[in-house]
């Protein structure tokens, strides 16, 4: 605990990469993750970070509610929303870009990643001569588990009026993803 998450091999396996003892595994070491120039599990490229195998990411249909605004201007009002439960992360919903007023957005230039939804891209609200920077993300190319909100916005409520009929769970957390 306290230290980012990294996989641990037999030390006769590491050749000449650096590398440090795992103090909880006599006679294992962590490689740095930066000393190789990309990781893979299963076939699919991590960034970043290792996935935690304790992590879980539910993305469900629901009728919760969900009315962002941008001023006086609202870029969507439905209950036709998927729900995304993720370890450690409070509730999001996602919403389908035919509900939303897309000819508001233009894509930005930001990206980041999550090893559990992948690359997510990002739109800025333009409105007459005001541009909102990342107001919406979407996954375009999700892994397997998050398959439901591929292609589905998402909105940042530090940047325009979210109103989302969410569960309270409360703990407060951000994504865990870098932009």
């Amino acid at each position: 605990a306290g230290h980012p998450l990294s996989y641990a091999f037999p030390v006769e396996e590491v050749g000449s990469l650096p590398h440090k003892p795992v103090a909880e595994a006599a006679g294992y070491v962590a490689v740095p993750w930066d000393a190789v120039d990309a990781w893979f599990e299963e076939g699919r490229r991590l960034v970043h970070y290792p996935p935690n195998p304790y992590h879980r990411i539910d993305c469900r249909p629901t009728r919760r509610s969900l009315r962002v605004t941008a001023g006086e201007t609202v870029l969507v009002d439905t209950d036709d929303t998927v729900i995304v439960f993720e370890t450690a992360l409070e509730p999001r919903l996602y919403v389908d870009p035919a509900l939303v007023r897309t000819d508001l957005l233009q894509p930005s230039s930001t990206t980041s990643y999550c090893n559990y939804k992948g690359t997510a891209t990002y739109w800025s609200a333009v409105l007459g001569d005001t541009v909102i920077a990342d107001v919406a993300w979407s996954y375009p190319d999700t892994p397997p588990e998050s398959l439901p909100i591929q292609g589905l916005l998402s909105f940042d409520a530090t940047r325009v009026d979210v109103l989302a009929e969410l569960p309270s769970s409360g703990t407060t957390a951000t994504c865990g993803c870098e932009l």
